[in-house]
């Protein structure tokens, strides 16, 4: 798979919406991690959620998408918009195994991206996914 290396952040996945993230990339990195993590990891339930942005909603409807597609046998809990923070806590709240928050965070609007949680409601780093989905 042939991914821009520069939107794997030190805290996410991150760039300019459509040119550099996009709903086909975004599936791209959805379907190889996934794939790549069930081999090593039991993963059972996702917890999916989106900020404000005008291009979340189609980001995280490829995210769902993605996980569908894969067949992966995945326990999906749509929340739709809510805070980083929020996700954090319902990773926890709902024993889920992960989570993935549709966001750039701080920056311009121009961007958004992926941040992915462990099971432990704790941020997995963009340069992190980026060596999983690699390997």
């Amino acid at each position: 798979m042939n991914l821009d290396s520069k939107i794997f952040r030190a805290y996410d996945i991150r760039g300019i919406y459509p040119s550099e993230i996009n709903e086909k990339i975004v599936k791209n990195i959805i379907s190889a991690f996934f794939t790549n993590q069930l081999k090593t990891i039991n993963l059972k339930t996702v917890v999916i959620g989106r900020d404000a942005r005008l291009s979340s909603p189609n980001l995280y409807r490829a995210t769902i998408s993605a996980l569908k597609i894969k067949n992966l046998k995945l326990k999906i809990i749509p929340v739709g918009m809510c805070t980083t923070p929020m996700l954090s806590f319902l990773v926890n709240e709902n024993k889920a195994d992960f989570g993935i928050m549709v966001t750039a965070s701080h920056n311009p609007k121009k961007y958004n991206g992926l941040k992915f949680f462990d099971k432990k409601g704790i941020p997995i780093s963009g340069t992190e996914i980026h060596k999983i989905i690699s390997s």
